[in-house]
């Protein structure tokens, strides 16, 4: 089966390539590498010792697109592309809402005219917004409150509207949590462009010395140690979430809306101890004033993901931290280049 993944060159994008090829599928990769690497795409091949079809080209633009479509016969699509980063978006929300809405846009026209209409969606649990008690489910309230996570819910939004129109489209939308850790070589694995947004390449980046210490938003939230609850998950097990996605969609038509999370709620404090304990270091860190719009504890509830594609998260925290220590150390400055 050949699938095509838009933004396959990133982060969790690449990992599931990794995946997928790992599994039998033959992979497309389509990226404009604006937050990517093309190395990422050379070391997929290496672990993988196989080579994949790629394209350096914008989803948005649909001759583009319409290329990869004739040269291809694609099955199924996994779409990754987009901007991802809710403080950017908040500074610019028209270019996130014309990257990540336009390029989908364009990406479902050109499915629809090839009748490809197997697609796995990448979305966010920043869909719920800060009102949603957790454990959060599937039919929570919806509230995205930033352009990025709105941008997220609009495409959500389309899919099902798409799918009320014509029910053989066979639509998974996976709603992530908190994406951490490697692949286990250390070839592949998280490399932010600027300032990490986000808590693991922050303090990966402290521990391998780029940053002098992490600072922790609030220490008085209503938690066991007072520091923010978040749920965590290896970017392998998101990976796996995808391949057992497409495989229930490959059986019958249907609109999928799931949470890929492992169900815990690790705080700020506990993934730092975790990750001292992982790399043998102590992280430097100091606790501030609480960010807008933060809450004290998110968290999944992954119960439908178990009974509806028989996906279970298999990773704990220290893997997560081992794995995400071994790519730092290995790829102190990321991608770039070593040697």
């Amino acid at each position: 089966m050949k699938i095509l993944v838009t933004g396959g060159a990133g982060y969790i994008g690449s990992h599931t390539c990794l995946a997928l090829l790992n599994e039998g599928y033959e992979v497309v990769i389509v990226d404009n590498l604006c937050n990517s690497s093309i190395e990422s795409i050379k070391r997929i091949e290496i672990l993988a010792n196989q080579s994949v079809i790629f394209y350096n080209a914008d989803v948005r633009d649909m001759v583009s697109l319409e290329n990869v479509f004739h040269e291809n016969s694609i099955e199924a699509v996994i779409h990754f592309a987009g901007l991802k980063s809710v403080n950017e978006s908040i500074n610019i929300p028209i270019n996130y809402y014309e990257n990540n809405v336009g390029s989908s846009i364009a990406l479902f026209n050109i499915m629809s005219k090839f009748n490809c209409k197997i697609l796995v969606f990448s979305s966010s649990a920043t869909v719920y917004g800060d009102t949603a008690m957790s454990p959060i489910k599937e039919g929570s309230q919806l509230s995205a409150n930033n352009p990025y996570g709105r941008s997220k819910l609009m495409i959500e939004e389309i899919l099902q509207d798409l799918y009320v129109s014509d029910d053989t489209w066979h639509i998974g939308r996976l709603r992530y949590f908190n994406p951490v850790g490697a692949h286990k070589s250390g070839m592949i694995g998280e490399d932010p462009n600027g300032i990490p947004n986000n808590l693991f390449p922050y303090i990966s980046q402290v521990a391998v010395g780029r940053r002098k210490k992490v600072n922790i938003f609030g220490g008085d939230y209503d938690t066991h140690d007072g520091t923010g609850v978040r749920d965590y998950i290896h970017v392998m097990d998101i990976a796996d979430g995808h391949i057992k996605a497409l495989e229930a969609l490959n059986i019958k038509s249907q609109l999928l809306t799931i949470n890929l999370g492992t169900g815990n709620g690790y705080s700020v404090l506990d993934v730092i101890k975790a990750f001292e304990s992982a790399s043998g270091l102590k992280i430097p860190y100091k606790i501030v004033g609480r960010r807008e719009g933060d809450i004290a504890s998110c968290y999944a509830d992954t119960a439908l993901a178990s009974s509806s594609i028989n996906w279970n998260a298999s990773y704990n925290l220290e893997s997560m931290c081992k794995d995400a220590w071994k790519w730092q150390t290995l790829n102190p400055n990321g991608y770039q280049k070593i040697g």
